[in-house]
């Protein structure tokens, strides 16, 4: 399938190449690994803060500048895929990843977590424009369906697995603060071989004359979407983020369950239930979608803030998940839809905007709770930063009620 450009050169997708050569599949495995990457360390904290003796407001830091890694690289480089190509940037992201896995692997005190965590922040900024616009690029006709959940739950479903990944080896294996980041290496390292048997969707690739923060412009075939799916998924990604912040802590220090594996679980589950309600979402359609996911989302906080009030386990559990389906469903609408709508010379950096958004929801509001953990204790900080996202959640839900996304692919 070949797109117009506006400069005249043409976009190629992997139907040009016959099938030959690794399609969207492929591209989204590369994609799920990188992001599995990201949140490796998410369980490891509590070891990190023991041997360290960091407070649990540092914790929140640590993970805020992963993603100020993240928006840094959206605004200085999220549509220099759109010129270089897909895989060149994808070769950078993988080396970026390796790279901070390096940090937790030589580990020597503070500043080095606080590197590796900017170079992985760095890792997924470029990793969400350039491999989702591969993924939905890759898709020969008829399979672009396929492909938009693909590049979704490859997102989440990587997010998800990095700290599953790393509770299981730190609890039941050796070397708890090395062996996920070997583990991991060798993934990066297959992630690379992949990335090379992939087909280039950019068409002539063009040499990046200079490397400046971009202007968020949208190309007007996209503002009739972009505003509603941005701030639906600014509502939940600030889940995710209160999600991966403090549910290791509470689990570890609030409910007595020391078992890393256990913790990494729980954090799973949240993106568990994500990759369910992007399943769910291609059948209903977006404008469906993102309302009922906002009105999910909301069931789920309730059910958080509940179990941060009783001190439950199967009540945090059960919240993740819906609060999880509520993220899916209302992310891949978004995404979905303003995807589809960019022409494909500016959609990598469109889709970086629309993460951009996203990432400002999980890293503003982590700090914050790390501050108001230190006046009032874990539980007092996330039933207070609950009660906001669900304040957000509704907010939202009731705009794309009366303002839904006109494009309804």
């Amino acid at each position: 399938m070949i797109t117009d450009r506006d400069d005249g050169h043409p976009l190629e997708t992997g139907a040009g190449h016959g099938g030959r050569r690794p399609g969207y599949p492929v591209a989204a495995g590369v994609f799920a690994i990188g992001m599995a990457g990201t949140t490796l360390p998410t369980p490891l904290y509590g070891l990190y803060r023991e041997q360290l003796g960091f407070s649990e407001l540092m914790v929140t830091v640590v993970f805020a500048v992963y993603a100020l890694g993240v928006i840094t690289v959206l605004l200085l480089a999220g549509n220099v895929s759109d010129t270089v190509g897909r895989r060149p940037v994808l070769f950078c992201a993988l080396g970026l990843s390796a790279a901070s896995a390096l940090c937790f692997l030589f580990e020597g005190g503070l500043p080095m977590l606080l590197l590796g965590r900017v170079l992985s922040g760095f890792a997924a900024g470029l990793f969400s424009g350039a491999a989702t616009a591969a993924v939905l690029e890759l898709a020969k006709p008829g399979q672009e369906a396929h492909a938009g959940f693909a590049a979704t739950a490859a997102n989440m479903g990587g997010l998800g697995c990095g700290p599953l990944l790393s509770g299981l080896l730190a609890q039941y294996a050796p070397w708890p603060l090395k062996l996920p980041f070997l583990v991991h290496l060798g993934l990066v390292v297959l992630a690379t071989g992949a990335t090379w048997l992939l087909p280039e969707t950019v068409r002539p690739p063009r040499r990046l004359r200079s490397l400046r923060p971009q202007r968020l412009h949208l190309p007007h075939e996209v503002r009739g979407v972009f505003a509603p799916s941005a701030i639906a998924a600014f509502a939940g990604f600030a889940l995710l983020g209160l999600f991966t912040a403090i549910a290791p802590s509470f689990v570890g220090q609030t409910l007595g369950v020391h078992n890393l594996a256990v913790a990494g679980a729980v954090v799973f589950t949240v993106f568990l239930g994500s990759t369910v309600g992007q399943s769910l979402s291609g059948r209903i359609g977006v404008r469906t979608a993102l309302p009922a996911g906002c009105l999910v989302l909301v069931a789920g906080l309730v059910l958080v803030a509940t179990s941060l009030a009783v001190t439950s386990l199967p009540v945090l559990v059960t919240g993740a998940v819906c609060g999880g389906i509520g993220q899916g469903l209302a992310f891949r609408a978004g995404l979905t839809a303003v995807g589809h709508a960019a022409p494909p010379e500016h959609r990598g950096g469109t889709i970086s905007a629309f993460f951009l958004v996203a990432y400002l929801g999980i890293s503003l509001p982590v700090v914050g709770v790390g501050a108001l953990t230190m006046e009032l204790g874990l539980r007092g900080a996330g039933l207070t930063f609950s009660a906001c996202v669900i304040a957000v959640a509704v907010g939202v839900g009731l705009y794309v009620l009366r303002r839904p996304p006109t494009d309804d692919d």
